[in-house]
């Protein structure tokens, strides 16, 4: 499992399919924070998450409505982006240092996983995930909508493990750099909410939001 996030000289619009749109750099641990809402609109569908783990925690942008929401119980990272954010903000969960790809499934999470992954990695973070949590979880990566395609993805993530729900962004939600989000003018990017349950083998329920 690769263990190397480093970027290229492409923005997160380039990964997912822009790459006529920008020459920034990438972030180097491919990390986009993203904006708030998504996870607010996540919880609106009412699926009944629990026992939450945010494993690309970040900035904690997702983790703190998780938190708000009682749903929080572990949040890990590559780097501890926050290292002075609990004392501050008198958070009882810290984050862990973990490199989920290299984690080792011998216990499995008896809860949830909601993040938003590295890009660059999302099919193996969402095959790990899935071999990570306990039968009848849930799995929800936020993600591009070209994440759809792809024949690797198909036959190694989608025809093994379709997802039980995609949730379709109606509105350009934002994944900033950094966590910069003063900095975007605005986000050439339709992202989704793409949400495994271990071990459901239906038919997948397309759903949007705003």
């Amino acid at each position: 499992m690769p263990k190397d996030w480093n970027g290229n000289n492409s923005t997160n619009v380039v990964t997912n399919g822009f790459a006529n749109l920008s020459n920034h750099e990438r972030e180097v641990n491919d990390y986009y924070a993203t904006d708030p809402i998504a996870v607010k609109k996540l919880l609106e569908f009412g699926i009944p998450f629990t026992n939450v783990w945010e494993n690309a925690v970040g900035g904690w942008h997702l983790a703190d409505v998780l938190d708000e929401n009682n749903l929080l119980s572990k949040a890990s990272d590559i780097i501890n982006r926050r290292p002075d954010y609990i004392e501050k903000n008198e958070k009882t969960i810290q984050t862990e240092v973990i490199d989920f790809l290299e984690y080792n499934n011998s216990e499995s999470w008896n809860g949830d996983i909601i993040t938003n992954p590295p890009y660059k990695y999302a099919k193996e973070w969402a095959l790990k995930s899935i071999d990570a949590v306990t039968q009848g979880h849930y799995v929800a990566l936020f993600l591009p909508i070209r994440y759809l395609e792809g024949k690797a993805r198909r036959n190694e993530l989608f025809d093994q493990f379709p997802p039980k729900f995609v949730f379709v962004s109606s509105s350009r939600i934002k994944a900033a750099m950094n966590g910069k989000f003063d900095e975007m003018k605005g986000s050439a990017v339709t992202y989704t909410w793409m949400i495994w349950q271990k071990g459901y083998n239906g038919p997948t329920i397309l759903k949007w939001f705003n």
